[in-house]
């Protein structure tokens, strides 16, 4: 299975060559302001079809998780996983034609990640 996605204005377009079967919530400051809904996918289940060089590049705290954004229309589309840096977090919202509403959203543990020496892992939904 594989899905389309782009950001607001279009510029840019990728695939997802997976079916999402769960999406993930974060409580960092980044991921809340933004209110990211994401699904988890390996690297090679991504293909940025169009607009590589549309997008912008944020990273802070450890630098290790990289964050992508239109540069035309500011949308996040998708990030490097900083616990797992051979995966992407994809902004679900991204996806054409898509009807998230039927998978499990598990809550993930960002805010502390930094404070701890090795990532404690998901912690449970309440």
């Amino acid at each position: 299975m594989s899905y389309t996605g782009s950001c607001h204005c279009g510029a840019v377009r990728f695939r997802l060559h997976a079916e999402p079967e769960e999406l993930t919530t974060c409580d960092c400051s980044l991921c809340v302001k933004k209110n990211a809904l994401m699904t988890r996918v390996h690297e090679s289940q991504l293909e940025i079809l169009s607009g590589s060089d549309a997008l912008s590049e944020y990273r802070w705290n450890t630098g290790i998780a990289r964050h992508f954004f239109c540069q035309h229309c500011g949308i996040y589309t998708f990030h490097r996983k900083r616990a797992m840096p051979d995966h992407y977090g994809v902004n679900i919202h991204c996806l054409d034609d898509f009807d998230y509403r039927h998978l499990p959203v598990r809550a993930t543990e960002g805010a502390s990640m930094s404070l701890h020496a090795v990532w404690p892992g998901p912690r449970e939904a309440s």
